[in-house]
């Protein structure tokens, strides 16, 4: 085995020269179950095989088998860069247990298939199959009864972290081009957004040449393919689809001190000449990229999410 090192992108993830991958996050898996704090119920299923495409199933407390109302359905696509997490970790387990919680919904949390064993687009594909397995329960005949007896296709939403906003919002467009008629897309959170662009903004004026050359550099690491930073898979404002997002309204949340803050910002802003006849707010918190994540309830991630709660209620 060799040490010498192709790809560096700490403290994320280590690519060797004799192929092998170091992830450098923990994210093991936690098992799918009913959650003693909230009454949450989980459970994992299977939406493709080839290839294979996974996600975690979450019921709130109210959702009984007696139960005859329907709940409002979240997906919801994971962050880390395009090339780590999982729907299965304890990060994103025990996050959208509150999340469900709180919001009284029932969510389907998508696990795509992660760079660069699987270079980007995978994950737009896996997570646009998704969205058409949650879509195939529409008339209540779907391969999955928690969706078919508790979902209500018709009060949709989607969110995400970082990359996972990034996958939300291009779902989003997919959505406004292709109009599936199984679900009604209500609106779309994204939380510290992984967006980019050749021309520095804000505060990305007063980055190091390096940083920036190295946030490039992941993305191309994950998107081997891509035309460079103002991809419109990466930057919203070179899209000339844009106007076409298929719902009525859209919360940007962004943290002050996280480097990528004046990119969710900057989309708010395009996204609103773009002519698109929705409506689009900012929620800023004194923080940092995913600080709800790391502690889910400290007084600005409870904030945040009673903010994301009403946005969707």
């Amino acid at each position: 085995m060799s040490d010498e090192v192709a790809h560096d992108f700490y403290p994320i993830i280590k690519v060797y020269k004799d192929g092998r991958i170091e992830r450098l996050w923990d994210t093991s898996p936690v098992p799918a179950t009913i959650d003693p704090q909230t009454g949450v119920q989980s459970k994992d299923v299977v939406i493709s095989t080839i290839p294979l495409i996974s996600a975690r199933l979450y019921l709130p407390k109210s959702a009984t088998p007696e139960s005859t109302g329907k709940f409002p359905l979240l997906v919801y696509f994971h962050g880390g860069g395009f090339c780590i997490e999982s729907a299965f970790s304890r990060t994103y387990h025990n996050y959208l247990n509150s999340f469900v919680s709180e919001a009284n919904i029932v969510a389907v949390s998508v696990d795509y298939r992660l760079a660069p064993e699987h270079p980007l687009p995978a994950a737009y594909e896996d997570s646009w199959a998704a969205l058409k397995w949650v879509e195939s329960h529409f008339a209540g005949t779907g391969p999955e009864e928690w969706l078919n007896q508790h979902a209500d296709l018709n009060r949709v939403f989607f969110a995400g972290d970082s990359a996972g906003a990034n996958i939300a919002h291009h779902m989003g467009l997919r959505v406004g081009s292709e109009k599936p008629v199984g679900f009604m897309l209500n609106g779309i959170v994204l939380v510290h957004p992984y967006f980019g662009g050749e021309e520095p903004i804000g505060g990305e004026l007063a980055l190091a040449e390096n940083t920036r050359k190295r946030f490039a550099d992941l993305w191309r690491f994950c998107y081997p393919l891509t035309s460079g930073t103002d991809d419109p898979f990466l930057n919203p404002g070179k899209d000339p689809k844009l106007a076409e997002l298929g719902c009525e309204k859209v919360l940007v949340c962004v943290a002050e001190k996280d480097l990528l803050k004046d990119r969710g910002w900057h989309y708010s802003e395009v996204l609103k000449k773009s002519g698109w006849n929705g409506v689009v707010e900012v929620m800023e918190a004194e923080e940092d990229h995913v600080f709800h994540l790391i502690n889910n309830s400290c007084d600005n991630a409870r904030t945040m999410l009673k903010k994301v709660v009403s946005f969707m209620n």
